[in-house]
């Protein structure tokens, strides 16, 4: 039977290939609640690593809005005030859709260095709410986290690179016939 035009734009697209990306940024949120013991930050914010890895390797797959339910979502795993990691989260988003409109081309090591500003600047916007709130300590405690969440940051964007292919399936393979 032959199928209009019209049916593939009303066909839904594969679970997975919209689940993934979104329960990997759940899963690293949820790394943070681990049990360990530390008397400064060094968790690197692995929620918002693996949000950023799959913008940099996708950036047509998620709008900023998408930052919104996931910074929720942190925001609840991590005991954060509501709304801290949504806003974060968000402007973060939002530098990434101005950058890709001003760069016209971008390798791993440019990728990297925006991950890290995005990193520096989302951890130092966090220590800026919790000193808000009365709960910092000084600014050079949060030092650490921003070293390892930069260090972190090429092994996350792997884990992505890898999820992607296998997200894709088929589909990533240019037409290539098995």
């Amino acid at each position: 039977m032959a199928r209009s035009p019209l049916a593939a734009a009303t066909e839904r697209p594969p679970v997975r290939l919209w689940l993934v990306p979104a329960a990997s940024v759940v899963a690293g949120s949820l790394l943070s609640i681990g049990c360990y013991v530390a008397s400064v930050p060094l968790m690197p914010p692995l929620g918002l690593i693996m949000l950023i890895a799959w913008r940099l390797l996708r950036p047509e797959a998620w709008g900023a809005w998408v930052a919104l339910p996931l910074g929720l979502i942190d925001d609840l795993i991590g005991g954060a005030p509501l709304g801290s990691a949504m806003a974060i989260w968000t402007i973060v988003m939002l530098g990434f859709d101005l950058v890709d409109h001003r760069l016209l081309w971008r390798d791993f090591a440019s990728d990297w260095g925006l991950a890290m500003v995005a990193l520096v600047f989302a951890t130092s916007a966090a220590w800026s709410v919790a000193l808000f709130t009365g709960g910092a300590g000084p600014y050079w405690t949060v030092v650490g986290q921003m070293l390892l969440s930069a260090l972190a940051f090429p092994a996350v964007a792997r884990l992505c690179s890898a999820l992607d292919r296998w997200r894709l399936g088929n589909r990533g393979d240019s037409g290539r016939v098995a």
